[in-house]
Order: structure tokens, then C-alpha cells, then sequence
């Protein structure tokens, strides 16, 4: 049962993390324009003076790739090699970056100010900058932050200018939406942006363009380079499955030989309280979302009069991509080919990309900073009609123990007592929250008179903003949880029945949570030896047994994940009760919606999580994998076809039923 994946299981209460600093004390009791316009010299790769940004596009446009791949499309297309030349030059002015170090210095200037105002603190933890400081010096560099707000790419650049290190050049899809802001927009590329289209899957010169011009960047250590590895903002901040196109383009100059190493460094950015969280859970549930422009920036500043809470960015350990790559990849394999002619990657170079990007993901996880309002959220949604503040206080401080036990890395000292960080939590989330005499709950009704419908989406749009925060600490319970439900599903306390169990809950839930392809045995060993660490379970030769300490550490578990469960089964009920057996993929969401929105009228159903979209999405695609639905495309139109026979033991195994085969065609 040996496993090829690139982590294993161990003691995360031992990891040892670094200490963080405020990056806003100065700024408070210093001059700001003093700091922006402050001598800034930022250390280089191996001492080289970086070339401007027009000499980095004359070097993309005149490259070996590029001189290949033109007269290959012209041969393809009929189109003259001029022509195509001019249009590859068009879409390096469309997609580069103009560094300019006057903008860099109008927004340190200007994001001092924001930032004071909006957050209480930003915080850093110095040693990791440290690293990063010496790993540029030495090998290409790509920063991979998390990504749960449009502030992401800001505080970025912000931390890394006030350490006196070289501002990335960012790569996002999302940033395209700001072309439209036409200021905004070329500030945002005079301080390092580089814009890409959203989809240009087919388009073989855009693809070559873009690549040569972020491996360009690598090769010639020109600056480090910044993507985020989920390829989008998480609207429900868990980590979202890793895109593996970008990761690939980076790992290239390495495997083919054109550089020695490069570090990859996970950088985690938790937020105590998102800009975002009210347009999160609205467009979750459908709601489409507002275009930017530059004069709704404008008309967003009285943002600047609430309070954020804190901010806190952890640079990680910086991981050696030929570490990585030992023993998994050949490079000699790479020499068949001159270096200048594109190629697909291997089935292994996929694998190895796959596992390793999600090794990456897991390790922006564990260094997420978590503050108490998060197990406060958690506690909140397993109680929607309100706790006695009392009762929320002793259960946040056993949940404090519990999370630690885990490896939770909460910022929650020793010295802060749980009703102050209750207390505090709850007034920082006071448009969120409501606490009356000495009862909190979810604000959950809108003052104003509604439809039920209008009343439902109001709570909905509670219980998903609460959840966003419940989420962020999901990564800490999700593997005992798992355990926790497989022994509740299985029908003996045996080792390998309740391996069997978690095994398919993992399998079902691995578009939800970051779960590594191929981890199945060294999550379940991970989660035994947590579970029983804690003393809420005894690893006896053949059975996994339950100790009575450890009911109430079962129960919290499986409750916290009851969401998640629930709205898959609603999905197998829609699919079975009401789909027809082949309809139109662009039809489900929708459908599926009305379903839940009826059950949950009608009081069958208090789930409000199952109308988020991203919950949704997530179970076709677990479904379409696990082959109890199947896609046809015919013509334009994308049809999905519906196994109901598979579905219904799909819904009844979640369920903790098993039926027997003449019971599903009873009720066929």
C-alpha cells in the first residue's frame, strides 16, 4: 500500500513557526511620504542589474520559441510570418508589464494610508522574509500566495517594497477585470501587473507569447514572479483545487536544463474579517458580479470608515524545485528535443505537477493564522437559532484545545482569557452578529418585509458569509472528521471496514477540500494518530475504537462537516427524484437550486449551504469523476446524463445506508 505522493503524515503540533511583526506600527508614528519616496534598493539575482521592460519584450519577440512556432502557425493558417509577427508583438504590449518605480512609490504612499484606516494590524513574520531575501539572490523565484480577496496582489507588493525586496511581476486572470478601469488598470501595470486573457486555450501564439515572456523572466532572473496557484479568488475561503497550466510554465526552464533551480515559496494571507464577505455570499448564490470601474472604487471608499480587524501574511519555508523533482522526474528526457520547440509535458511531468502543486496548497493551509472569530463562526452555525454567550465562551475555549491539538496555527496568546476574544471577535462581526441581553445569534432577517423567497436569500446570504470564516479552519478538522464519519458509516468498528469508509468519503469529497491524489493511506494514518493523540480514540489490532472522552470531539466533528454531507444528498435526491435522465449542464445549477430552495421552504430541508454554487459545482464534477453521471456533447450544447440507479446508492451510502440491489429496483 505504498503511496507516490509528495507528503506524509505527521505530528503537526510539533511544527515550529515563526514569530510575526506589525508592518503598520512604523507607519503609525512615522511620515508616510517619507517612506514612499525612501532610498529603495531591492536585492537582484546574483547581483544582476535587471533590464528594462521594452529590452525584456525585445528579447520575448526575437526568442528561438517564438522564431519556431510563427512559420509553424503560418504553415497551419495561411498567414504570412509578418503578420503574425506584428500580432505576437500586439499581444505583448496587451499582456506586459511597465515597472515603473515612481507608481510603486505613489502606491506605497497612498496603500500607508488605506491600510492604517482599514486594518488594525498587518502582520509578517520577518524570518521568513529573510529567506525569501537570500533565495532571490540565489535561483529564479515564484511566489505563490493564497487567494481570498482582491487585497492579495496589493499587500504583496506593499510588504515586499517596505522589506526592501524586488516587487514581483503578477500574473491573474482576475486582473483582466480592471482593464476596464482604464487609470487603474495601467497603474496596476506600471507596478508590476502583466495582463492575460481569461481563455486562450486555442490560441497557439497567444499560448507561446505568454509563456516565453513568464519563462523569459525566470531564466534571466529579471524579477520574482507571482500567480496564484487556485487560479481564482475562493468566494468561500477554502483552498480551492490548484490549476496546474501556470505551475507547469514555471517548472519548465528546470526541466529542460535552463536553470539550475527554482524556489517555489507558499505564502499564506488570512484576513479577520474579508472586504469581501457580503459579495461573496451573494454571488454564491447567484447573484451576478458588479463589474469594476473606476468609479465604483471611488464610490467603495467609505470602506475606509470600518474596521478589518487584522491581516497577517506568512512567507513559508521556500520549497527547491530540484528537491521536488529528485527521483520523480527524468530530465535527460528533455534533451531529445531542442530546447525551442514546444512540447506537451509527459504523464509523469503531469503527475509530478499535480502532486506537487497540491503539496504546495496544503502547505499555504497549515500556515494560514487563524484568530478566535473563526471557531466562533464554526460554533454559531452548528447553533442557527442562538447560544447564551456563556455556553459560546466554554465551547470556543474547548474548541481553542481541540485546534491546537490539531495544529492549528491561532493567533490566540495565552494571556487573552475566552470571554475577551469572544467578545472581541464578536464586535469586529457586529453587522454579522447580534447579541441581545446575553443570547448571540446570526442576524439572519432583513428589516425590511419580503417574499419568502427574499426572506430565504437573507438568511442564506448569513449563513454563507458566517461560513467563509467556519471555512478557513476546515483544513485543520477535515482528515479525523473524515475518520469520524467513515465509523459512524461503517457497520463494524474493524480497521479495514472504517479504512473503507474514509477512502470513499475522501474519494467523494476531493473536489471540496484539498485532499492529494493518491494520500488516501497517509491521510487516515494522519488521522488516527490525531484522533488518538487526543485521546478521543484507542488504535486497537483490528478495530478503531471510541473512548468515552471522545464522544464530544466525534460528535463536534462530524457536525462540522454535516453541511457538506447534507448537500450532496440533496444533490442525488434532485438528480434522482426530479432530473430527467439527460438534460443540459447549463440547466443544473439552476434546477438544482429551485430544488433546494422548495425543500428548505417546506421545512424538509435546514441546510441554507447547498445553494452556494461553489458546493454545487463541486459535486457534479465529484460525480461526473465517480461515473454516476456522464457528459455527451453534442454539437455546443453540453448534455449530462444521469445514472440513477448509481445515484440512488450514491445518496443512500452518504446517508449510511446500503441498499441491496432488489431494494433500488423496488424502487425504480
Amino acid at each position: 500500500m505504498a503511496s507516490n505522493t509528495l507528503y506524509t503524515p505527521r505530528d503537526p503540533a510539533l511544527k515550529k513557526r515563526d514569530d510575526l511583526e506589525d508592518v503598520l506600527e512604523e507607519r503609525r508614528t512615522s511620515s508616510d511620504l517619507r517612506y514612499a519616496l525612501r532610498c529603495y534598493m531591492p536585492v537582484v539575482y546574483k547581483g544582476i542589474t535587471p533590464c528594462k521592460p521594452s529590452v525584456l519584450k525585445t528579447m520575448v519577440l526575437q526568442s528561438d520559441q517564438l522564431r519556431h512556432v510563427i512559420p509553424e502557425i503560418s504553415k497551419e493558417t495561411g498567414e504570412s510570418t509578418d503578420v503574425l509577427q506584428e500580432e505576437a508583438s500586439s499581444i505583448l504590449e496587451e499582456m506586459a508589464h511597465r515597472l515603473q518605480l515612481s507608481t510603486i512609490r505613489f502606491f506605497a504612499y497612498t496603500l500607508s494610508k488605506a491600510f492604517k484606516a482599514l486594518f488594525q494590524r498587518v502582520r509578517v513574520n520577518e524570518d521568513g522574509i529573510q529567506r525569501l531575501q537570500q533565495c532571490i539572490q540565489e535561483h529564479p523565484v515564484v511566489l505563490l500566495p493564497s487567494h481570498r480577496s482582491y487585497m492579495d496582489f496589493l499587500i504583496m507588493s506593499y510588504i515586499l517594497y517596505t522589506y526592501d525586496l524586488a516587487l514581483p511581476c503578477y500574473i491573474s486572470w482576475c486582473l483582466t477585470d480592471f482593464l476596464g478601469m482604464k487609470i487603474i488598470g495601467e497603474m496596476l501595470r506600471m507596478s508590476g501587473a502583466f495582463f492575460i486573457r481569461r481563455s486562450f486555450g486555442g490560441d497557439k501564439l497567444y499560448w507561446a507569447v505568454f509563456s516565453e515572456y513568464v519563462k523569459t523572466m525566470l531564466r534571466i532572473g529579471y524579477a520574482p514572479v507571482e500567480f496564484f496557484l487556485e487560479g481564482t479568488r475562493s468566494r468561500t475561503c477554502k483552498s480551492l483545487t490548484p490549476k496546474l497550466g501556470l505551475l507547469n510554465i514555471v517548472m519548465e526552464p528546470f526541466f529542460k536544463g535552463e536553470v539550475f533551480d527554482v524556489s517555489l515559496v507558499p505564502i499564506s494571507i488570512s484576513y479577520e474579517r474579508v472586504l469581501e464577505e457580503a459579495l461573496y455570499a451573494r454571488e454564491l448564490l447567484g447573484v451576478p458580479k458588479p463589474k469594476e470601474s473606476t468609479s465604483g472604487l471611488l464610490k467603495a471608499r467609505k470602506i475606509l470608515s470600518e474596521d478589518y480587524g487584522s491581516i497577517h501574511v506568512y512567507f513559508g519555508h521556500p520549497v527547491s524545485l530540484r528537491s521536488l523533482a529528485q527521483g520523480r522526474i527524468n530530465r535527460s528526457l528533455y534533451n531529445l528535443v531542442p530546447r525551442h520547440i514546444p512540447r506537451r509535458p509527459s504523464e509523469e511531468t503531469l503527475r509530478f505537477v499535480n502532486d506537487a502543486a497540491y503539496r504546495l496548497v496544503r502547505l499555504q493551509e497549515e500556515n494560514m493564522v487563524l484568530r478566535p472569530w473563526v471557531l466562533v463562526a464554526t460554533l454559531l452555525l452548528q447553533n442557527l437559532d442562538g447560544m447564551e454567550i456563556e455556553q459560546l465562551t466554554e465551547q470556543t475555549a474547548w474548541l481553542r484545545s481541540l485546534a491546537l491539538a490539531f495544529g492549528a496555527f491561532l493567533d490566540w496568546p495565552d494571556y487573552v482569557s475566552a470571554s475577551k476574544a469572544v467578545t472581541s471577535g464578536l464586535a469586529l462581526h457586529a453587522g454579522l452578529v447580534r447579541v441581545e441581553g446575553s443570547r448571540v445569534q446570526l442576524i439572519m432577517e432583513s428589516k425590511e418585509p419580503g417574499s419568502p423567497e427574499e426572506r430565504l436569500f437573507e438568511r442564506a446570504v448569513a449563513v454563507l458569509s458566517c461560513a467563509s470564516y467556519r471555512n478557513q479552519i476546515l483544513h485543520v478538522f477535515l482528515r479525523p472528521a473524515l475518520l469520524g464519519m467513515a465509523m459512524q458509516m461503517a457497520s463494524t468498528s474493524r480497521k479495514d471496514e472504517v479504512y473503507s469508509c474514509f477512502s470513499f468519503l475522501r474519494d467523494v469529497f476531493s473536489n471540496e477540500f484539498i485532499l492529494c491524489p493518491g494520500g488516501s493511506i497517509q491521510d487516515f494514518d494522519e488521522a488516527s494518530y490525531m484522533l488518538t493523540k487526543c485521546g478521543a480514540v484507542q488504535i486497537q489490532k483490528q478495530d478503531i475504537v471510541v473512548t468515552d472522552k471522545g464522544e464530544r470531539t466525534l460528535s463536534f466533528l462530524t457536525s462540522v462537516f454535516q453541511p457538506f454531507l447534507k448537500g450532496y444528498q440533496v444533490v442525488c435526491r434532485y438528480l434522482y427524484e426530479e432530473a430527467v435522465e439527460s438534460f443540459p449542464e447549463s440547466q443544473y445549477v439552476t434546477a438544482l437550486r429551485s430544488f433546494a430552495i422548495r425543500c428548505i421552504l417546506s421545512g424538509e430541508l435546514g441546510c441554507y449551504e447547498v445553494l452556494s454554487t461553489d458546493m454545487q459545482k463541486n459535486a457534479l464534477v465529484a460525480l461526473l469523476r465517480m461515473k454516476v453521471l456522464r457528459k455527451v456533447k453534442v454539437g455546443s450544447q453540453v448534455t449530462v446524463k444521469v445514472n440513477k440507479v448509481a445515484v440512488n446508492v450514491l445518496e443512500n451510502k452518504l446517508g449510511g445506508r446500503v441498499p441491496t440491489q432488489k431494494a433500488v429496483l423496488a424502487r425504480l
